[in-house]
């Protein structure tokens, strides 16, 4: 069976949305919000002697997703008017790689149905690819936008190294959809605040330490502060550095204000808001493709498979809690960049190694009465495996963020949901299965009869 044009995203007839006119609203979804108090949530008004106004409109982008499903929950509870625009394509690559998230998630639609039958408050919902800039620019029109939150990217250094086809969709996806937003806030929405979920990944592993975003050079006698060089090390990384140059240009030729989260690896399922309901759920990946370590390392021990570290594990990045992750963007978002002004946030709250992580799981794990054993593998990857790390983080901390740590407590949560779930995991996807070295030429999906 020819696969060559059914992988790209591209090809969905997902972007048939039709709109609400301008302020009615009135239909299915995308109704208006509830007024509010002056007492709720002064962070959401424009304040004009002691009246306030409209509540603050955040559209958020790729909001189905496990960081904008957490994000649109957690600003809709504090009172922001909420968009989710998706093309709901992060759904369609579990499909075609035969993966499934740990946790049962329900569809999008009963999402916002179950969020609204709850708490009284509704999120718009948008059904689209941002790379058409036809459906962008209608939505932006209908829904209005006073910030937007693009988490609507190919998130997967791996994916993006899977053959060239992948490749390729991760950079179009990512630059051009961005590209869009950026000439949609341009056209439509000149005072809206672009804020972008970028990498900490950008940075690569300099033998220095890694400044927000910018970085203050002495040479031949004469200063200068110019952005920290970038070291992308895989197809998807490279694709953030384009966005950050995009940007960076629109807000100096344009005006654009716009704050550019580069964020360490994200832990974690529960935050208050997807705790209220099992339709509110949020994903968790285990996977060789879109897992992070310390996901597969709590699902490893989980169904007594060795912990896997790449190579010497010394690899080391910034990580941080996924109710960390809402928080930070409520702060950008309370705290707009000024017009013209590109900001860099490095969102993390720790450091650790691999090997640093491995350990904290075997130690809690074994708490639990678990049997945790850990194996090196060949690494995958073309990156270091010993090296310094130093990078800074103060901004976000400046703002306002009251981190939640890495603790054994939880630990204890993330394991214990894994042993929850654990008839869920399919251990055919634990090993890695993308080499950067022997990247693909030709689309691959996994097969439904792997003995065949």
């Amino acid at each position: 069976m020819s696969q060559s044009s059914t992988f790209y995203p591209t090809s969905l007839t997902l972007q048939t949305s039709t709109f609400p006119s301008k302020r009615s609203r009135q239909r299915g979804l995308t109704v208006f919000a509830t007024a509010l108090s002056p007492s709720q949530s002064s962070s959401v008004f424009d304040h004009k002697d002691t009246e306030p106004s409209r509540p603050k409109r955040v559209m958020i982008i790729g909001g189905d997703g496990y960081c904008g499903w957490a994000t649109a929950l957690h600003l809709s509870k504090q009172n922001y008017e909420v968009a989710i625009v998706d093309n709901l394509v992060r759904r369609l690559f579990d499909h075609q790689l035969g993966l499934d998230s740990l946790t049962p998630i329900s569809s999008i639609h009963n999402r916002v149905r179950r969020w609204k039958s709850l708490t009284g408050k509704t999120i718009e919902l948008y059904i689209g690819d941002i790379c058409d800039f036809e459906f962008l620019s209608e939505t932006f029109k209908s829904f209005e936008p006073d910030s937007v939150v693009h988490f609507g990217e190919q998130r997967s250094a791996p994916y993006s190294m899977i053959d060239r086809s992948r490749a390729v969709f991760t950079q179009h996806n990512n630059v051009i959809g961005t590209l869009n937003v950026l000439f949609a806030i341009k056209e439509y929405r000149e005072d809206c605040h672009l804020v972008k979920l970028g990498t900490m990944g950008e940075y690569g592993t300099p033998n220095i330490d890694i400044e927000e975003g910018y970085i203050t050079i002495n040479h031949n006698g004469r200063t200068d502060t110019l952005p920290y060089p970038k070291q992308g090390s895989s197809f998807y990384h490279l694709s953030k550095v384009h966005d950050s140059n995009n940007i960076a240009f629109t807000c100096k030729a344009w005006g654009i204000r716009a704050t550019d989260l580069n964020q360490g690896v994200v832990y974690g399922v529960t935050t208050d808001e997807t705790e209220m309901h099992e339709d509110l759920c949020n994903r968790f990946d285990y996977d060789g493709v879109f897992g992070t370590a310390l996901n597969r390392f709590c699902v490893q021990a989980a169904v007594g498979h060795p912990l896997t570290v790449y190579g010497k594990g010394g690899q080391t990045r910034g990580y941080l809690d996924i109710r960390d992750t809402v928080q930070c963007v409520e702060l950008a978002i309370a705290n707009p960049a000024q017009p013209g002004e590109f900001r860099v946030f490095n969102q993390f709250t720790e450091q650790f190694s691999v090997n640093e992580l491995a350990s904290l799981v075997t130690k809690v794990g074994k708490k639990l009465g678990l049997d945790v054993k850990t194996i090196s593998v060949p690494n995958p990857r073309v990156e270091a495996e010993e090296h310094y790390y130093n990078a800074k983080h103060t901004k976000l901390v400046e703002l306002g963020l009251k981190p939640h740590l890495l603790s054994d407590s939880l630990l204890d949560s993330v394991l214990n949901n894994a042993i929850r779930f654990k008839d869920r995991v399919d251990t055919k996807q634990i090993m890695p299965s993308v080499s950067w070295k022997k990247i693909g030429a030709k689309p691959k999906t996994v097969s439904a009869y792997p003995n065949n």
